[in-house]
């Protein structure tokens, strides 16, 4: 439990004994549980918030690279073409994919880790009520997405992110529990709104760009323009062009953060580099195009 969660606990233990030791207190007793409450609530809706526990909005200090991280996949329409711009501008990402889709289109999940690109948790079913679910479902959702993508990827997933950034305080028990880190983002180019323009887009995440950031697009539920295009596929060419120009490259967070965030390990990635660049040269073997 953390420490802030096990305030809160505290909090209304402390308010039941004055209630009880002093019915007329009834009313402050109240109103600070629902002060509580309200900051835990604000804390669960705040997705880039450290309140409820660790939680990755960009890379430490002097850690070269861009973190490229795209969610909702994999989707078989889109997910090959994003890793064909990745191959052609030699970067590399990391994919935070459902469970579900995984279980629906296995050989994209093999492909995106045979390219030297990581697999990471985004829940099971990426329901949209996720950060209202009790500890056992936060705990189905989160350890049935981490068997299916650790079996299709080679290895277990390190991170985790959650649908839309909303969790609740429970979650970083379940992510302790599955030796989990939580990731946000530094920006996101909201690519899936239906409303989203490539244009504006692409200005939120190449705005400041700078070593560090981790960034948030789609390749599943993206968004498409008037000619069924998806947003994505819009905005990374340019974005890539832009890293390029300032001298960034593109990492996964295995890479970036070679060291396990619940372990303290040191990833396979960063042992072998050379391993992970000839995955990501390997353009089409064996992949579902």
């Amino acid at each position: 439990m953390n420490r802030v969660l096990a305030a809160s606990v505290g909090l209304h233990a402390a308010c039941l004994a004055t209630v009880l030791a002093a019915p007329r207190r009834w009313r402050p007793a109240l109103a600070a549980v629902a002060v509580n409450q309200a900051v835990l609530t604000g804390a669960g809706l705040w997705p880039r918030s450290r309140l409820l526990g660790p939680n990755l909005t960009r890379l430490p200090a002097a850690t070269p690279g861009i973190v490229l991280s795209f969610d909702d996949g994999p989707d078989p329409e889109v997910t090959p073409r994003v890793l064909d711009l990745l191959d052609d501008a030699g970067a590399t990402a990391s994919f935070f994919c459902i469970g579900q889709r995984a279980r629906a289109f296995p050989a994209l999940v093999r492909d995106i880790a045979r390219r030297g690109h990581s697999v990471e948790n985004h829940t099971d079913h990426h329901y949209r009520h996720f950060a209202a679910l009790g500890l056992p479902g936060l705990r189905r959702e989160v350890r049935q997405a981490q068997a299916v993508l650790a079996d299709l990827a080679g290895r277990p997933p390190r991170w985790f992110r959650a649908p839309m950034g909303l969790r609740n305080p429970l979650l970083q028990t379940v992510l302790d529990e599955a030796g989990l880190g939580l990731a946000s983002w530094t920006r996101r180019a909201l690519d899936g709104a239906r409303s989203c323009h490539a244009e504006a887009a692409l200005r939120r995440l190449a705005t400041g760009l700078a070593a560090g950031d981790v960034l948030l697009l789609h390749d599943g539920n993206c968004a498409h323009d008037a000619d069924g295009v998806p947003a994505v596929l819009e905005i990374l060419p340019p974005l890539l062009q832009r890293m390029r120009a300032l001298g960034l490259s593109g990492v996964s967070l295995e890479m970036a953060l070679p060291v396990h965030p619940a372990t303290g390990s040191r990833s396979a990635a960063a042992a072998a580099p050379a391993d992970a660049a000839a995955g990501r040269s390997r353009r089409g073997a064996g992949a579902s195009r």
